[in-house]
């Protein structure tokens, strides 16, 4: 099974082994649909090729036509006027119907794909809570029994990133308001994080660039608030090549951003430590059909 996840700044494909519950091929590619969207309320130009060009550049490894695919998209496409003729350009070309998916449903498929990694890990998966920093949404759920709580707040790394240029800590503390109180009275026996910021910085401080990253090597991991912070610090100092070495061309400045922004819900919601997991919302769409 394929899933496809167009989200704010990523896209992000894999095929799925559904006897296995492993990844036979994947494929992720940095297109940047939500840039700028804050000012001109639409998918740029430059954004809709960078797309068509990665979903090219995707079924020359990925066969979609020869196996059972689902695709979504989530934030950047869930605001932008032009939504329909982003999804209307991908379909004539390549036949794939992407699905604009609420926050609800995003955060269901993205703890299908955690729960399935915790128990190839052995950890258990009824007692957690979950945070995706996406880059235009974030979701915050928490997993008790056959219980999930979960809530989508439309902000992330990138229109944070572009919404508080001049004043980015204090635009954080702002957007993490309603997503604190949401949390407040819950109780988790553990953290797991998701998505780009955690993934990265976890590769990083394992001594990974963006080039050489591998996904079983970080699913697992324990990272502490200290751990984000030593990895900022470390970041900053680094020249703008050696940045984008690590981090990804074009990524450097929302991975500070949206270390800036675990660092303070981690602390905000009670989290001395999570656990980090690269399969989410990809994999969760791919399982769903498993």
């Amino acid at each position: 099974m394929i899933g496809c996840d167009l989200g704010s700044n990523t896209i992000r494909i894999v095929q799925i082994d559904c006897k296995t519950k492993k990844r036979i091929k994947e494929f992720e590619r940095i297109v940047k649909t939500g840039k700028n969207l804050q000012k001109s309320g639409v998918i740029s130009k430059e954004s809709i090729q960078n797309i068509l060009n990665a979903i090219n550049d995707a079924s020359k490894i990925i066969d979609f036509k020869n196996d059972k695919t689902k695709c979504i998209a989530t934030e950047a496409l869930r605001v932008a006027k032009n939504s329909q003729d982003v999804i209307g350009k991908i379909r004539a070309r390549f036949g794939l119907d992407f699905e604009i998916i609420d926050g609800k449903a995003e955060a269901k498929y993205t703890i299908l794909g955690v729960k399935s990694s915790l128990k190839n890990l052995g950890i258990k998966d009824d007692d957690f809570a979950l945070f995706d920093l996406g880059g235009g949404s974030t979701e915050l759920s928490y997993i008790r029994g056959g219980k999930i709580e979960t809530k989508s707040f439309p902000f992330g790394i990138l229109n944070v990133s572009e919404r508080y240029k001049d004043n980015l800590k204090q635009g954080i503390e702002k957007e993490l308001k309603p997503l604190v109180r949401f949390a407040q009275q819950k109780r988790a026996s553990f953290l797991v994080a998701t998505a780009g910021t955690p993934t990265t910085v976890c590769a990083f401080l394992n001594g990974m660039d963006y080039k050489s990253y591998n996904h079983e090597k970080i699913n697992g991991k324990t990272l502490h608030v200290e751990d984000y912070i030593k990895a900022l610090d470390m970041i900053l100092s680094m020249r703008k090549a050696e940045q984008e070495r690590y981090c990804g061309v074009g990524r450097s400045e929302l991975i500070k951003t949206g270390i800036l922004i675990v660092v303070s819900l981690m602390r905000q919601i009670g989290f001395d430590s999570s656990i980090v997991i690269d399969d989410g919302l990809r994999e969760g769409v791919a399982l769903s059909m498993c």
